[in-house]
């Protein structure tokens, strides 16, 4: 009697509860290690740890857990379902999106609607069945449901465009809806412009596009939708369009300009406009005329830098003693143009001498001998050993293997991989494949070298080195960052923003994100709190693109983080917010970049974890070599006071 009422006592006993919002994030960061807590909160959480969840399911990117969602397709909560359709679209998973659409029931949200749209845009294949089921969208009475549709069509098309010849039908609808129904939704015209452009791509020789729809995109009053109309067809009144996003596109090297034109533009307010036009003088007749006055020594370092590069091409001796001089700058930057002018010029002796140049960027730029290739591997600069390694490898291709380059690449691998963090990825995988290339014709880097780096930390060095052991058994480990962010960090980054200012520029303000990029915003504040990004160098910019920066050797390798960041994809990479540069799923190392326009297609890849919301023009005067002056974290009063289990 006794055993049974335990039994009933046991049989009502309260289950558990629920894991927190902080729970989930925590579970997310681990990538996979904690999946009881995930699939308690999918079966048992609230709206919100429910979204959460399937969020962390999604970044997972595998396609076997999405049974474990399905479910939730039927949730009462119309951000849990769309929550589903996302992450479905980051594991790939094909025609979830259509299951919710053709359901027997209609999908009541709008926005539930458009994540179905747009997901369908990316895990679709390219069939003609598939590309009217995204189109249908197109006619749905929400705006916020067109809009899904546009975005879909944009990277299906994107996607297929040699697999695929858009429908007739289809694009003329997009041509119709290039104004909204009157609702203020700015972004609609924006990405309509873009999947019809994206139609054009993937059919050059199909349909033309109308007239009345390029007229309505050239007098748009927003000037990324006329941009895209400079991407279309362009025509010279593009060129005294107010926005420089406009000029910026007909400077594009595909665009043909007259002499006039090209002269005009070097006058432009813009400093980016004005530097692309002096890229493209080198196809002007009488180019050397016109680069003359730019490369007088009164002109700032930049334009006497393109006009340098640009005379090189088109006149090689008359460039060289400009060369010499620009060789000279104080400026790093000017340095390092003058080395790739003298690649051009075939300045030999220039060459010599900014190989060993004081700055490791200038020295990459200048490395014609194995000599200057060896040497750059003994520095302490992921781009110079990784421009080393790169060369070397070269060399070998043309059949110049030495095997002292060999044990000279062994000995910087092991150096770096003992005193750099393992973020220095490019660098040491360059030299690993490189020294590979003599495990059977130089013992000393065969089997047992070779087998130290089956238990590096770097997953992409174990398999590299597992590749060239065949007869070994081996397992690839995956990699594991430092621990999630503590409970009472994140708390105090709600509602923070941050202030930073650009040496002779200006100030942004951007507000963070860490709803939807927690750890991204953690390392970040961390940096910026430390005061490692003060004083670092903007060393990308790409115009009409993204402004890179962050990095302690102002490249694109050495990392700002000493481990590797979990991706957080999902946010847009709209214009005015900033991301974190990767070199492939989970790689993020601290630098950062800023989008210039709507790069629509780096969504799903890269994480974004904050937005300007003050001083835009001030990101778009950035230019190469610009100098971060300072950051400044600002917390709000109450942040400290709020639980981070409302998180939203």
């Amino acid at each position: 009697m006794w055993s049974f009422a335990f039994l009933l006592l046991q049989g009502a006993a309260p289950a558990p509860p629920s894991p927190t919002a902080y729970e989930v994030l925590r579970a997310e960061h681990a990538r996979g290690a904690d999946m009881h807590t995930l699939r308690a909160a999918l079966q048992r959480g609230d709206t919100l740890v429910q979204r959460l969840a399937v969020r962390a399911v999604g970044r997972m990117e595998r396609e076997a857990l999405m049974g474990e969602l399905m479910p939730l397709l039927q949730s009462p909560a119309a951000s849990v379902r769309r929550e589903v359709l996302l992450a479905s679209a980051q594991m790939r998973v094909v025609g979830i999106g259509w299951t919710v659409l053709s359901a027997p029931r209609p999908e009541p949200d709008a926005s539930v609607r458009a994540a179905a749209y747009a997901t369908m845009g990316r895990s679709a294949p390219p069939t003609a069945e598939w590309e009217a089921r995204i189109a249908a969208g197109l006619r749905d009475e929400a705006s916020a449901a067109r809009l899904g549709a546009a975005r879909g069509l944009e990277v299906y098309y994107r996607r297929h465009r040699r697999a695929l010849v858009p429908a007739d039908s289809v694009t003329r609808v997009l041509e119709r809806l290039q104004e909204p129904r009157g609702e203020a939704d700015s972004a609609l015209p924006l990405l309509v412009a873009l999947a019809r452009h994206a139609a054009l791509l993937a059919s050059p020789a199909g349909s033309v596009p109308s007239a009345s729809w390029l007229a309505a995109l050239r007098a748009h009053p927003d000037p990324q939708v006329r941009r895209v109309a400079v991407l279309v067809q362009p025509t010279a009144d593009a060129l005294r369009d107010p926005s420089p996003l406009v000029r910026m596109e007909m400077l594009r090297p595909t665009v043909p300009l007259s002499t006039a034109q090209l002269t005009a533009a070097l006058s432009d307010t813009d400093d980016h406009v004005r530097l692309m036009a002096i890229d493209r003088l080198p196809r002007a007749e009488g180019a050397a005329a016109l680069l003359r006055p730019l490369l007088q020594p009164q002109r700032d370092w930049r334009t006497r830098a393109h006009a340098v590069a640009a005379l090189a091409r088109v006149h090689a001796d008359s460039a060289r003693p400009h060369i010499v001089r620009l060789a000279r700058d104080p400026v790093w930057q000017a340095r390092a143009w003058a080395a790739r002018a003298a690649m051009v010029a075939r300045d030999s002796v220039t060459l010599r001498l900014l190989a060993r140049d004081p700055n490791p960027n200038v020295q990459l730029e200048a490395i014609v001998t194995a000599e200057d290739a060896v040497r750059a591997l003994g520095r302490d600069h992921a781009g110079l050993v990784l421009a080393g390694a790169t060369f070397l490898a070269k060399a070998a291709d043309g059949g110049a293997m030495d095997t002292r380059h060999a044990d000279a690449a062994a000995r910087a691998l092991e150096r770096i991989s003992r005193t750099h963090p393992v973020t220095w990825r490019d660098p040491r995988v360059a030299l690993l494949r490189y020294v590979v290339r003599f495990r059977d014709v130089h013992p000393p880097v065969s089997g047992l070298w070779l087998g130290q780096w089956l238990r590096d930390a770097d997953p992409e060095i174990q398999r590299i080195a597992g590749e060239a052991l065949p007869g070994w058994t081996t397992t690839v480990t995956p990699y594991v960052p430092p621990p999630f962010a503590g409970e009472a960090e994140l708390r105090a980054l709600r509602g923070a923003t941050v202030e930073m200012r650009i040496r002779g520029k200006g100030r942004m303000l951007m507000a963070l994100h860490p709803d939807s990029a927690p750890m991204a915003v953690v390392s970040f504040v961390r940096l910026a709190e430390r005061g490692d990004f003060a004083a670092r160098t903007l060393h990308r910019v790409v115009s009409n693109f993204v402004v890179q920066g962050g990095s302690p050797g102002a490249d694109e390798y050495d990392p700002a983080t000493s481990y590797f960041m979990r991706d957080e994809v999902g946010a847009s990479n709209r214009r005015g917010t900033l991301g974190i540069s990767t070199r492939g799923r989970d790689t993020g190392d601290g630098q950062i970049y800023f989008n210039l326009i709507d790069n629509v297609r780096l969504d799903f890849d890269y994480t974004v974890f904050a937005s300007v919301v003050e001083g835009l023009e001030v990101m778009d005067r950035i230019q190469e070599g610009d100098v971060i002056e300072s950051v400044r974290v600002v917390r709000t009063a109450s942040s400290a006071r709020r639980s981070t289990g409302g998180v939203r």
